[in-house]
């Protein structure tokens, strides 16, 4: 059985994604939707409660603004889980690596995501984005995407209560089953149509950091298969980004901080004097 567990900004979930999960999945599952109406949780806490309350085999974490394209996806997440015992998270978006350096997910050159939804804009505009696929319909990551995960219920799952507010709890997922030596998968074979963006203001910033002290000991993360000279090439450019980012908040001690492990990684860089130039205005 699947548990399909739900952090919801309402008292209840809209009906046409409660229809469509009936729908689709094509076996046996249990809804549990953890009322958030109040924002008395942090998402952590709320996945947690979730995690408390299941029954189910596979523990399927989604946003409340998806709706399912994809038949009988229950069956491809038993499918994909029974065809090697060392899957413990399954996910639609990821990545091939990740920094050390404060980042998203999704920030790493674009031949090492891995992406298949059908997402909703800013601009009214609709995209089907497909990034990364050939021939397989299943590959390695080391972080996904918290719009769609699906982990398997082992004793150490639980989300990082350390943590807090709504940012970075799928790379918090992500790193607990890597540190418990289980492998983490994206897959083509379902589809998923997601209406929203996430936001990457000031508590994205201020929980991104926070992950990282929480979990830079094991970073940076990255395929087997993967050059260790693009792995550089994006620590620099995340750091590069991340600083500029806390600068423009006004946060110039934290961007001290990055700008100084930045200038160990490449001392010769214009970007240095740019930084020092905002810096000082």
């Amino acid at each position: 059985m699947i548990s399909i567990i739900i952090c919801c900004r309402k008292k209840k979930i809209d009906f046409e994604l409660e229809l469509n999960i009936q729908m689709t999945i094509g076996c046996e599952y249990e809804l549990i939707v953890i009322d958030n109406s109040e924002n008395k949780y942090s998402i952590f806490e709320a996945y947690n409660l979730g995690i408390e309350q299941s029954k189910g085999e596979y523990l399927c974490f989604i946003h409340d603004d998806i709706l399912f394209h994809t038949q009988d996806w229950g069956n491809v997440i038993s499918n994909i889980f029974a065809s090697d015992a060392y899957i413990g998270l399954i996910g639609i978006a990821g990545a091939k690596m990740k920094t050390k350096m404060p980042s998203a997910w999704w920030d790493c050159p674009k031949e090492y995501k891995m992406l298949n939804i059908i997402q909703h804009l800013n601009s009214n505009i609709v995209e089907h984005q497909q990034i990364g696929w050939r021939e397989n319909t299943i590959e390695e990551v080391v972080v996904i995407d918290g719009v769609f995960m699906v982990a398997k219920k082992l004793s150490f799952l639980r989300f990082n209560e350390k943590m807090f507010g709504f940012h970075n709890y799928d790379m918090n997922l992500s790193l607990e089953c890597l540190i418990n030596n289980y492998k983490i998968v994206v897959t083509k074979e379902i589809l998923i149509e997601h209406f929203s963006l996430g936001t990457l203001n000031e508590s994205w910033y201020t929980s991104t950091i926070k992950f990282r002290k929480l979990y830079r000991r094991y970073l940076p993360l990255k395929i087997d298969s993967l050059n260790s000279g693009v792995l550089k090439f994006a620590e620099i450019q995340n750091g590069m980004c991340f600083t500029m980012g806390l600068l423009a908040l006004g946060n110039k001690k934290e961007s001290l901080k990055y700008w100084l492990q930045l200038l160990l990684l490449k001392p010769y860089s214009k970007f240095h004097f740019k930084f020092l130039k905002r810096l000082i205005q």
